[in-house]
């Protein structure tokens, strides 16, 4: 089964900082180990100072020797110093007390300059760091051994092998918790275009089914001359269903990935509810109008809103039904202006109304809200800086209503809206 991209790229990022901590551990313990190297040469160097003007301290016991955190010293904690006396031949002459001893040939192996500074395995003592001075004609060497710097790298290369794992998995468990919310609006998106492509062929296959029955069965046999004008009748009709349909899908899809720049203008409300009302008293239902005389002006672009008035009003309509009643009517409340339409109808109920925008969403079997109508009025509303309200109307149905801006007019004669015809 393959992963999801949230899992995907969270082991990508993992991955990746995996390479990052690897690099990094080993760069820091190089750096933390140079640290230890140069710290140790530069106590070694002290030492070689003090034994250079104090020739005593050879025949010192090299733990006796070394200062008391008493007096200061940052290495008073440290491994004692053994300090050698090496003639030009390489001979050991003169060493601290319980010095280890020096390998053969350790001259010879380490051309000797003074500040020489090496490391070397002193056999059963182990690794020791070096350091050179130059005494006459031979060479004082001062020697630390690396037991404990050795013991402090495996101690923070446990702790960094055993901290890594867990960096991983929060590093793993943290991208893949932030990649689902990331990608959670974007899997929303593809699950809503799924839906839509799955509705939208449904809305076109009624249509298109009709269209091809009803011109099979006119062709299947000859018909008399009123037979074939009913059959392209209601061929025409599911026609102009199947025209609407894809007008609308082409305005959203317009509309969505390019927003038109919005011609905003003053729109009159009251004469804009009593155009709308006029143009669908055809339609069935009692269609009545309540509006004032004063004009309820918002800035927006009027055929945006005469669209959007159209498509409240044919919901209202359809859901009224034949016999049913229909009202629009505007209201002003303060500094905003609003858009009443109300019916008759089944009502919406109040579980479906966050999806009632939702493409080829039906809230009920007989309510209102089906196909695109309402999500091109959503749109709209929201390009106009509108707020809806759906409530319950006191007709008996829904009651919905899109509330503006109220727009004071800046001339005598504020413009008119001129309604066209049904969306």
């Amino acid at each position: 089964m393959r992963a999801s991209p949230a899992a995907e790229v969270a082991a990508g990022a993992t991955a990746v900082i995996a390479v990052i901590y690897i690099i990094g551990v080993i760069v820091f313990n190089l750096l933390f180990a140079s640290h230890q190297t140069a710290q140790s040469d530069y106590y070694l160097g002290t030492r070689l100072t003090a034994a250079a003007e104090d020739p005593a301290m050879l025949s010192r016991n090299a733990a006796a020797a070394r200062p008391s955190a008493a007096s200061g010293d940052v290495d008073a904690d440290a491994a004692p110093v053994f300090l050698w006396l090496v003639n030009a031949t390489g001979t050991v002459t003169a060493h601290s007390t319980g010095a280890p001893e020096l390998p053969p040939g350790l001259l010879a192996a380490h051309p000797p300059h003074d500040g020489l500074a090496f490391t070397s395995d002193l056999g059963r003592t182990g690794a020791f760091r070096l350091e050179l001075a130059r005494t006459g004609s031979g060479w004082l060497i001062a020697g630390q051994s690396r037991a404990g710097d050795a013991h402090t790298e495996r101690l923070l290369l446990y702790a960094e092998v055993i901290a890594g794992p867990f960096l991983l998995l929060g590093m793993f468990f943290g991208s893949l918790v932030v990649g689902l919310r990331a990608l959670a609006p974007v899997e929303q998106s593809r699950r809503r275009q799924l839906e839509f492509t799955a509705d939208v062929s449904h809305e076109l296959r009624t249509p298109l089914s009709v269209i091809m029955a009803e011109a099979d069965v006119a062709l299947s046999s000859p018909r008399e001359a009123g037979e074939y004008r009913d059959a392209l009748t209601r061929i025409q009709g599911e026609s102009h269903r199947l025209r609407q349909l894809v007008d609308d899908m082409l305005w959203l899809a317009r509309f969505d990935s390019r927003p038109p720049p919005p011609g905003d203008e003053p729109v009159d409300l009251v004469t804009l509810a009593q155009a709308c009302a006029d143009r669908f008293r055809a339609v069935g239902p009692a269609v009545t109008a309540d509006v004032g005389a004063e004009p309820a002006l918002i800035s927006a672009p009027p055929e945006w809103i005469d669209r959007l008035a159209g498509v409240l009003m044919d919901n209202a309509c359809r859901y009224a039904g034949a016999d049913g009643q229909v009202r629009i009517s505007v209201r002003t409340q303060g500094s905003r202006v609003s858009l009443l339409v109300e019916d008759s109808g089944p009502g919406i109920p109040e579980a479906d109304r966050p999806r009632l925008f939702d493409r080829f969403h039906r809230a009920t079997e007989h309510g209102s809200g089906a196909g695109l109508g309402l999500a091109i009025g959503d749109s709209i509303v929201r390009s106009t800086g509108g707020k809806w309200q759906v409530a319950d109307s006191p007709l008996g149905g829904a009651l919905m209503s899109v509330s503006w801006k109220h727009t004071q007019p800046h001339r005598p004669s504020a413009q008119r809206f001129t309604a066209s015809g049904v969306p």
